[in-house]
């Protein structure tokens, strides 16, 4: 019997493509923020961890599949309902794999409810050569509700002295206030993505660069406080949205004044403990 080898690869190489899922939304219950809904689907998973004293709720979202390859889809769908406190992350940072030609896409969307407090804070996103990724995240906030949401993209892996020279990273933003468009930003990297990232006037050189957003009725009034707690960074806002940037040539150092920056924010605005969870600090 003749077998049509080109067909058969082709299909194989269909069915390896991850098409998951992690929805989970966030419920007040007896005065303590409790998980409502869950949905994950290969290779997604959420994992909750046991909360620190005074701590908020905490999921953690883990890619089963080590890595993003081209053609992957996952998407993210994260509630924090009515008065809720509670922080999502991921286990161990994405590693973004070279691509024999597809994109992968990663569809983030995030809602936050009246009084409520949501942290969106997962770990450095690691592209490597070849490697194509569109990315959007979609925050909307209802009444007073409010986040803190962040993402640190490393160009390569440094250590091993791997950068990202070519290959495609789309990474979007899109933020509103009720039914109102507040704060629209994309990053589009294609083409020589190598002479860009050593451009003096683009990146200089960077290895890593990082966004921390936090969205609030109070935002203009703590963009004070956010400038001076940044430490190494840049700090503006835009109508109720604070938006912090960061770059460095080194991908560790970006991580630590990051997470120093988040915890900062997240006591003095969310009351939180100026701690980090427990899967940053592994």
């Amino acid at each position: 019997m003749f077998t049509d080898t080109s067909q058969s690869n082709a299909r194989k190489s269909i069915d390896c493509r991850s098409d998951g899922a992690a929805e989970l939304s966030f419920t007040l219950t007896d005065g303590e923020s409790r998980l409502k809904h869950l949905y994950q689907s290969d290779p997604c998973r959420v994992l909750f961890p046991s909360s620190r004293v005074n701590g908020p709720k905490e999921a953690v979202i883990v890619t089963t599949s080590g890595g993003v390859v081209g053609g992957d889809r996952l998407r993210f769908d994260i509630h924090g309902g009515t008065s809720t406190t509670a922080t999502v992350t991921t286990q161990a940072a994405e590693k973004v794999y070279r691509s024999t030609g597809e994109d992968s896409v990663i569809d983030i969307s995030i809602s936050v409810r009246d009084a409520a407090f949501l942290e969106w804070v997962p770990q450095e996103t690691i592209l490597f050569e070849g490697a194509r990724l569109r990315r959007f995240t979609d925050i909307a906030t209802f009444g007073s509700g409010r986040f803190i949401a962040g993402e640190i993209v490393v160009f390569g892996r440094r250590a091993r002295n791997e950068k990202f020279t070519n290959g495609l990273l789309h990474d979007a933003w899109r933020i509103r206030t009720g039914d109102a468009l507040v704060w629209l930003d994309s990053l589009h990297l294609d083409g020589d993505i190598g002479k860009t990232i050593n451009d003096r006037y683009a990146f200089d050189g960077a290895a890593t660069l990082a966004t921390v957003v936090y969205g609030g009725f109070d935002a203009k009034d703590r963009l004070a406080f956010a400038r001076e707690v940044i430490r190494s960074g840049a700090v503006t806002c835009v109508d109720n949205i604070l938006i912090a940037r960061f770059i460095d040539v080194d991908a560790a150092r970006l991580r630590a004044n990051v997470a120093r920056y988040w915890i900062d924010l997240r006591s003095e605005l969310g009351g939180l403990p100026p701690v980090l969870p427990r899967v940053w600090e592994t």
